[in-house]
């Protein structure tokens, strides 16, 4: 059966009118304002090789995996790394900011309000590692949700919308059926081409940024 809102203010992020059968949440950004870490981490890894790139340009690159963030940095600067040693690298830096992490509130209680309710999935651009660093960090358990889809699960990243169709198929839900919540502009695409609602963080919570606009 379908979902439908109350006016309850704590759902109010979602269209009251709106009627869905499940509901997928990218994870950083999402679930947990965890981006500007994911930045700092990026400067901290790219730093002794005298490259850099600035926070508009880490966003424009939001829900893609760390492989092909540190392919694209390698080949911009020309340099000589071993990208899956840069990979790793990057993460580990991350890892180490999880405590700098805070829940997002809105998104955290839509998982809650909604868990036993509807089928809910997590689709991350990220590792599953860290996918599930970030979930503990704000306190949420993996057992809240149905599935998990990572970038191991599927061949192409957001903007291609192959990850919420990966996870639709997984929650056994037509495409149009289910809702996202997303918080960066290749990510609401994906959710746009696979045929699903998008609900963008962006619209009711400010991410914290690293560097003034």
């Amino acid at each position: 059966m379908a979902a439908q809102l109350t006016d309850s203010p704590r759902l109010s992020v979602i269209p009251a009118e709106l009627a869905f059968d499940a509901i997928i949440f990218d994870c950083d950004g999402t679930l947990g304002d965890s981006m500007p870490m994911h930045y700092v981490a990026w400067i901290e890894t790219l730093a002794p090789y005298g490259a850099t790139m600035s926070e508009d340009e880490f966003y424009a690159m939001g829900g893609w995996p760390t492989k092909i963030v540190a392919e694209t940095m390698i080949q911009r600067f020309g340099l000589d790394v071993d990208l899956d040693g840069m990979v790793k690298h990057k993460e580990e830096l991350f890892v180490q900011k999880l405590d700098q992490v805070p829940p997002i509130p809105q998104v955290v209680e839509a998982v809650h309000y909604y868990h036993g309710k509807l089928p809910m999935a997590v689709a991350t651009g990220g590792l599953p590692l860290v996918c599930l660093g970030v979930l503990k960090s704000i306190g949420l358990s993996s057992d809240l949700f149905d599935t998990i889809v990572t970038c191991e699960d599927v061949p192409t990243h957001k903007p291609d919308p192959g990850i919420f169709l990966e996870a639709a198929r997984r929650l056994k839900t037509p495409p149009a059926r289910c809702i996202v919540f997303e918080d960066v502009n290749p990510g609401i695409e994906a959710a746009h081409r696979a045929g699903m609602f998008a609900i963008d963080v962006r619209s009711f919570y400010t991410p914290r940024r690293i560097t003034p606009r």
